[in-house]
């Protein structure tokens, strides 16, 4: 399917389905170009609502967002009639949250995840680029960007490790 043929929801469509809202990152996967670069932007204020959280909350708020993703991601795609549609953004929301468990605080902390998590995200090495051709539903939508951002985690807590 030629990408200019996609149904993409509207603005208000989105507003009145609970699957487009939460998928396409309360409007952020509407964004014309990048969608997926504006879905990891938008996800920086929760982050920062969220940082402070005690471990075993922020890992419950990570599974919670997930199991989640899995169900409006799904939902969203059959609503549209096309897998991982380019403006279903949860999965790069929760990708960057987990990017970011344990991170040092700061300003500088957050732009480093969000940019390694986009490297990871857009390049999709191995076993990322096997998954996202193979997997289907919400789960395949969710679990390419889990395992970008378990490698930008890792690549964050090695550079906060050694700075």
């Amino acid at each position: 399917m030629d990408k200019k043929d996609l149904k993409t929801p509207t603005f208000s469509e989105m507003w009145r389905s609970s699957d487009h809202l939460f998928a396409f990152g309360f409007g952020s996967g509407l964004a014309p170009k990048a969608p997926g670069t504006f879905g990891t932007l938008a996800a920086i204020p929760v982050y920062w609502l969220i940082q402070d959280l005690a471990v075993p909350l922020y890992l419950l708020w990570l599974a919670v967002t997930f199991v989640l993703g899995v169900y409006w991601c799904h939902r969203s795609s059959v609503a549209l009639g096309v897998h991982d549609h380019g403006g279903i953004v949860w999965d790069e929301m929760v990708g960057y949250w987990l990017t970011m468990f344990m991170a040092p605080a700061g300003w500088l902390w957050m732009l480093l995840g969000f940019v390694l998590f986009r490297f990871f995200d857009i390049l999709k090495p191995w076993p990322i680029s096997w998954l996202d051709r193979r997997v289907e539903g919400g789960f395949g939508i969710m679990i390419d960007d889990v395992l970008a951002a378990l490698y930008a985690l890792i690549v964050l807590q090695a550079l906060a490790y050694f700075i």
